[in-house]
């Protein structure tokens, strides 16, 4: 089943556009207890430092909604603009409507229609769109399988009972799953939130089922869509599911802001999720945020270690470098480099790159011939190769993406 489809609608969070024709863009989540500044402070900063472009902090009680202000404002003293996004389960009309400075300090609120209240439901998530309202704010209109409204769910379960050939459980909990975001958009235009001001979202753990939700809500609806396969797990199981779920939708052109959800090892680092989402989006050709390193897997052929290592350092030295890289040769995020460790595809690789180096293999003459689009240009020996290729590889950054090759480039 293939579905092209783009959103005719585009939703500003802070200074981010999203949907419509505007990239993919990247989001994450801190961990942090929220009414801890210092700590959330940091853990945002180094999100948006990875790439992240909109951030999300729990919302959960008095003390993290009373942090959220100061939270905002020394990040944006130490020249963090990343926005902020709350999160709002059970008592949000309450935080909200108690927290004005919270309210206005966010750039978006995330509600979960399955548990913004029990039997005063509509009632709680009117207040909360009508605080969307009064500071002008955009919303997710975030469903998730694992908090479906349970009363939905037993409707369009009983009535799906009735029915001369009845669906199975999974297919009325998927349908569920999606009425449940168009109700909520609905009853929110019916407030008075403009159709330009919501995001969906219907988030699950499989694979199959995410795809299956996502594919229901890009027919049924033009609101900007967020993804994110919900609990993806730990370490390659988190980062393969995620990447095979967003890779199918985003390639049928369906989500506009992205999160992997990853869970981190203790004390492990929460960017992970950031380079795991940009990744997807890079390899897909979508959007470039990093210069890509190719390298082969190895074999008998390349016995030695060194290639690996090599390769382990480019990409090191590329990463620091992009901080500074970013501000002073735009377009720099598209370098492709090679490191080849034997002559069977090493040749040909580094010259599909902008710059690459084929490494000598087992056996194989000791030199490292070394392309730049496509020409060779010089061969390397002996200990210095790894510091002559660094500076190669500088001299090429400075000569394609400083300030006169791109005036140059106009001419």
């Amino acid at each position: 089943m293939m579905i092209t489809r783009r959103p005719t609608v585009t939703v500003r969070v802070g200074g981010v556009s999203i949907g419509s024709d505007h990239p993919v863009v990247v989001q994450s989540m801190t961990n942090t207890d929220t009414a801890d500044i210092a700590g959330t402070v940091g853990q945002v900063a180094a999100l948006a430092a990875a790439g992240s472009e909109l951030v999300r902090v729990t919302v959960n009680n008095d003390a993290a909604a009373r942090a959220v202000p100061e939270i905002v404002k020394q990040l944006a003293d130490r020249g963090t603009s990343v926005p902020i996004v709350g999160d709002f389960h059970y008592n949000g009309h309450q935080l909200l409507t108690a927290h004005a400075a919270c309210a206005e300090s966010l750039a978006k609120y995330r509600i979960n229609p399955g548990n913004v209240g029990a039997k005063r439901r509509d009632e709680n998530f009117r207040t909360i769109i009508g605080v969307a309202i009064e500071f002008d704010k955009p919303i997710r209109i975030g469903v998730n399988w694992g908090s479906l409204d349970r009363a939905l769910l037993t409707e369009l379960m009983d009535a799906n009972a009735k029915q001369a050939e009845p669906l199975g459980a999974r297919e009325v909990t998927i349908r569920a799953m999606v009425e449940s975001a168009q109700r909520s958009a609905r009853l929110a235009e019916e407030v008075g939130l403009p159709h330009d001001r919501i995001i969906l979202s219907g988030k699950v753990s499989g694979v199959q089922d995410l795809v299956t939700t996502y594919r229901q809500l890009a027919v049924e609806s033009d609101y900007p869509l967020h993804l994110g396969l919900t609990e993806a797990g730990m370490g390659t199981k988190g980062v393969v599911a995620s990447t095979a779920a967003l890779s199918i939708l985003i390639q049928e052109g369906i989500g506009d802001t992205i999160r992997v959800s990853l869970t981190p090892k203790p004390g492990g680092d929460r960017c992970e999720e950031v380079r795991v989402a940009q990744q997807v989006l890079q390899s897909l050709g979508l959007r470039h945020f990093l210069p890509q390193v190719t390298a082969c897997p190895g074999c008998g052929r390349t016995t030695s270690t060194f290639f690996q290592e090599m390769a382990d350092q480019i990409q090191t030295y590329l990463t620091r470098q992009m901080v500074e890289w970013r501000r002073e040769y735009p377009g720099v995020e598209t370098l492709s480099v090679a490191v080849m460790g034997c002559v069977v595809n090493g040749p040909g690789e580094s010259k599909h790159a902008n710059i690459g180096i084929s490494l000598p293999g087992t056996f194989e003459e000791p030199k490292a011939p070394v392309y730049v689009d496509g020409e060779r240009t010089v061969t390397l020996k002996g200990e210095g190769i790894v510091a002559e290729f660094i500076e190669i590889l500088n001299n090429y950054v400075e000569t394609r993406y400083g300030v006169k090759a791109t005036v140059d480039a106009t001419k």
